[in-house]
């Protein structure tokens, strides 16, 4: 299994898996909507075959998580993106890597935790905003638990210092 960016060809697919996942390429973070088909991002593949997608935006000092998408599960898919994209950060230079989940996303929470992503924040009650311009996002999540938070997640990534160019 390989990791690589994404190319025009694969838009389709991208689309496909974002509607998915996430009913659309809107993606909702902190009561902002995001179209992470404008994100970079990366395809985890198989044989030619997709079996994966993580998108990210990147800030100065932080890359942010804005999917990540397992299509193939149990076969380390979500991991290698992981890896792919906190390489990707350190060569780009950046203090971390950061995501945003909710509360009920305890598999995810699971997942991030396993790979050394600590709790960061907990931006309390933001899922009333987030329905305000995303009214598809239920109250109750999975499990049955109330959504009601977004919980920020990080990774620190060992410092770079940045070479001089002249």
């Amino acid at each position: 299994m390989t990791v690589r960016p994404a190319e025009p060809r694969d838009a389709p697919w991208v689309l496909d898996v974002l509607t998915a996942s996430w009913g659309g390429p809107l993606v909702e973070r902190l009561g902002v909507l995001v179209d992470a088909r404008d994100a970079a991002a990366f395809v985890a593949e198989a044989d030619e075959v997709p079996l994966g997608l993580g998108t990210c935006l990147v800030r100065p000092n932080e890359v942010e998580i804005l999917t990540l998408d397992s299509r193939s599960e149990g076969r380390g898919v979500g991991s290698l993106l992981l890896e792919r994209v906190a390489s990707w950060a350190a060569e780009l230079g950046v203090r971390r890597v950061m995501l945003l989940t909710t509360n009920d996303n305890l598999d995810a929470l699971r997942f991030y935790q396993r790979r050394g992503f600590r709790l960061a924040a907990v931006h309390r009650d933001s899922m009333i905003e987030a329905r305000k311009i995303k009214p598809t996002i239920p109250e109750i999540g999975r499990h049955g638990i109330p959504l009601t938070d977004e919980l920020e997640l990080e990774l620190a990534l060992p410092s770079r210092r940045r070479e001089n160019a002249g």
